[in-house]
């Protein structure tokens, strides 16, 4: 409960100081005048929700990072897992992999708009392409990281290379696999917003950008709470997935502030004079003999 109250806490004073500066109209060095209130916000965000655009943005733009994350994440693991295990897949793929991957996803937008027929296959594309190569860099370093001792010993017992690749390798690279996931997700909204602002027609990007054409700051602010939201609730459900399934890890325990009590010391039994003594007289007969 005291985590709970202290993180609420943090975003109440967050809130307050965010009113505070611009109520006050603060021009130091950043020009908090400019800003929209919270109250203005908080006024908006109402009007926008009671509205059926809102929802029907939201779904877009839920329908489009769910699809492109899911096909990045299946293409993103079996090909960290190709690459990681095969030379020849490493050789030939491994080249094209790391000239793309440089190249920002939102810089794929002309690409998407000449390759695909409709604007949606691009925005899912982009989207695919934003979380592809951070699942795929994490799931090889994960693979290459397993020890391999427990493949030699799944061939010792029989198993073969399928055996390995459903016992060893892909619940062993679990950790590493999740880890891009996470990354992979917030790098996801952040490209599937460009590429509503630029070509898109309807979701919350595209609504983020409208508003700012007409000069409604406070519908901006809408949007990128909005889209705030969405990625932290987003990122904590691939994160309670990667734990419901990597049950099977040690956890580090959280340590309050209050040291542990220490364990007392059960002193070692005291060893009688005579048998003292006649260990050691066994002992130097021992000698003796030798």
């Amino acid at each position: 409960m005291r985590r709970y109250a202290l993180r609420i806490l943090s975003l109440v004073t967050a809130l307050g100081l965010w009113q505070a500066l611009t109520s006050l109209d603060v021009d130091l060095w950043l020009r908090f005048s400019q800003f929209p209130t919270v109250t203005d916000v908080a006024r908006a965000f109402a009007a926008r929700v009671s509205g059926p655009d809102y929802w029907t943005d939201l779904t877009d733009s839920l329908t489009r990072i769910l699809t492109g994350f899911l096909l990045a994440a299946v293409l993103g693991v079996a090909t960290g897992v190709l690459v990681a295990r095969s030379r020849l897949a490493e050789d030939l793929l491994g080249p094209v992999l790391e000239v793309i991957r440089p190249i920002p996803a939102i810089a794929l937008v002309p690409v998407a708009i000449l390759l695909f027929p409709s604007n949606e296959q691009g925005i899912v594309f982009i989207t695919c392409t934003a979380a592809f190569f951070p699942v795929l860099v994490s799931t090889r370093h994960a693979v290459r990281a397993l020890t391999p001792v427990w493949e030699e010993a799944v061939r010792t017992m029989g198993g073969g290379r399928w055996r390995i690749l459903g016992s060893v390798v892909l619940p062993g690279a679990l950790p590493g696999v999740f880890g891009g996931l996470s990354v992979g997700i917030g790098v996801s909204w952040i490209c599937v917003i460009s590429a509503e602002m630029i070509s898109g027609q309807y979701g919350v990007g595209y609504r983020t950008w409208q508003d700012y054409t007409v000069v409604d700051y406070p519908g901006v602010f809408v949007g990128m709470v909005t889209i705030g939201v969405l990625g932290w609730l987003t990122s904590t459900a691939v994160e309670l997935l990667g734990r419901r399934l990597t049950r099977w890890l040690p956890r580090t325990a959280s340590v309050s502030g209050t040291p542990r009590p220490a364990r007392p010391v059960t002193p070692a039994p005291a060893v009688p004079a005579t048998a003292a003594g006649g260990a050691r007289s066994e002992e130097a007969r021992d000698e003796h003999l030798v």
